[in-house]
């Protein structure tokens, strides 16, 4: 089994697991993408680097994160209104951040402020408990994704604000 570059999808992390054949050519007999387990790494053993999401770009993430939304029957101004409530950027703010290309971390380091009902978010992503994550700016990264999971899978936007 081999291993690629780990990429971001919708602002989770995966990896490309290729099983070769039995005689080892690198022809690959089955590839799926997949969250790799580490048990000697932190954010609930995630295997990859430990900063890659943090330098990517918001405004490529974005789109996915309204894909996502869109596919499900939910709109853009959904995804931008969660998107708003967890950080506190208003509609400019966000449209600001997206031009400038920011990554993540300076992203989540310039936004206003995080909403005070953030720690209410629970829930795994990609295997990993939200509220169990150590890291802080990997922990909103991973609120931010189970938001926007909570609204593809329909759930009422009240529900999603913890209002």
């Amino acid at each position: 089994m081999t291993m690629g570059i780990p990429h971001a999808s919708a602002g989770i992390l995966h990896a490309h697991v290729v099983r070769q054949n039995s005689a080892g050519s690198g022809r690959a007999l089955h590839a799926k993408t997949a969250c790799v387990r580490d048990p000697d790494t932190q954010e609930g053993g995630l295997a990859m680097p430990r900063h890659s999401i943090f330098a990517m770009a918001f405004a490529k993430v974005y789109p996915m994160y309204v894909q996502k939304a869109e596919r499900k029957g939910r709109t853009k101004e959904e995804v931008d209104q969660i998107i708003c409530w967890l950080t506190g950027y208003d509609e400019a703010g966000l449209r600001r951040q997206i031009e400038r290309q920011n990554d993540f971390q300076t992203f989540f380091a310039e936004a206003p402020a995080l909403h005070p009902n953030s720690p209410l978010i629970k829930g795994v992503v990609c295997g990993v408990r939200v509220e169990d994550i150590d890291d802080p700016l990997m922990q909103k990264i991973r609120y931010l994704d189970k938001l926007i999971d909570e609204l593809a899978k329909g759930k009422a936007m009240e529900k999603i604000l913890r209002v």
